[in-house]
């Protein structure tokens, strides 16, 4: 059965966290000690793609290894990836239901809520027998925001949920931040209108560590890297750096020479971004950050066999296991 805590008790948890949407009582199940700690809201859509589900996880378990608690929805998708990026960190992570303990939802998620009761907790605003309508997923919304101390969005719709919990983060007075997105792909144009408005871009768990106030030196090596070569992006990204180790070009420019459908070039584009491989020059062109150009002319220069796709590809492989890293 669940217990009941007040908004007093969590203001004792931590003071200086904003409370004006706490519900009285709060129905919890598991334990809130790790909300004694900075706090994240990670939310996005239900539907994402393999990569955004990749980004959640990696965003929530590099959080989680710094210290700071993980808040979502236990919904579908990125709230999933999410929790779990958090438990594979061994960290309390902080489940927010729309309806009651007892009326669970979604079913197909209970074992990942009962494994979140090992060290975190399931809360819900309703006593423990009520449906969650519709209409009590965006009071749901309010609640995740006044569990934590800054919001990051991944991969929302224009009509979503999370840009329901971009509303509450903007009325709470907490940082906003978005992972950007293929400007071709509906499933990330409400994230971009809300970059549009002045969200703050999200290059890396960085980032969001900085918007805390809990950043003190900017790793060199970039935290997000490229995605597993399963995931169809890892040959296609090897060939842009290759591409542009000559000179700048636009994406259009990059798909004609690499013979690549611009949607894919556009993909591997954002995760070389993401991964700070990529900037723009002064004319908006694509261009390699220039630690990397050094790099590459370095390693085009050390051996007269070099063999440029190979070794920008190893390259990219060896940045892209974190196990390199560690």
């Amino acid at each position: 059965m669940p217990y009941t805590v007040t908004p007093t008790d969590l203001h004792r948890l931590r003071p200086e966290r904003v409370h004006s949407a706490l519900p009285d009582p709060l129905y919890v199940c598991g334990r809130l000690d790790g909300l004694a700690a900075p706090s994240v809201a990670i939310v996005g859509t239900r539907a994402p793609s393999e990569r955004g589900r990749h980004l959640a996880r990696r965003l929530a378990r590099e959080l989680a290894e710094a210290g700071v608690c993980i808040v979502s929805g236990l919904a579908l998708g990125i709230d999933t990836a999410a929790h779990e990026g958090a438990l594979a960190a061994g960290a309390p992570t902080i489940g927010v239901l729309a309806g009651g303990h007892h009326r669970f939802f979604p079913r197909s998620n209970l074992r990942l809520a009962k494994a979140m009761l090992a060290g975190g907790a399931v809360v819900s605003p309703l006593p423990p027998h009520e449906p969650p309508y519709a209409a009590r997923f965006l009071a749901r919304n309010g609640l995740i925001v006044a569990l934590a101390d800054a919001v990051v969005i991944l991969e929302a719709p224009q009509r979503s949920g999370a840009l329901n919990t971009a509303s509450w983060a903007a009325d709470a007075g907490i940082p906003l931040l978005v992972t950007p997105g293929d400007v071709d792909r509906p499933k990330v144009a409400g994230s971009l209108a809300l970059l549009r408005d002045g969200a703050t871009l999200v290059r890396d768990t960085d980032d969001i560590l900085e918007a805390l106030g809990l950043l003190r030196h900017r790793r060199s090596a970039p935290t997000l890297t490229l995605p597993d070569p399963s995931l169809g992006d890892g040959p296609c990204a090897a060939a842009i750096v290759e591409a542009l180790r000559t000179e700048p070009a636009t994406a259009e420019e990059l798909a004609a020479t690499l013979r690549q459908p611009l949607p894919q070039v556009l993909a591997a584009l954002t995760m070389l971004e993401l991964s700070q491989y990529l900037c723009r020059d002064d004319d908006g062109r694509i261009a390699l950050t220039p630690a990397l150009a050094r790099e590459q002319r370095s390693n085009a220069e050390s051996t007269a066999s070099y063999a440029p796709t190979s070794s920008v590809h190893r390259s990219l492989e060896e940045r892209a296991d974190p196990e390199s890293r560690r």
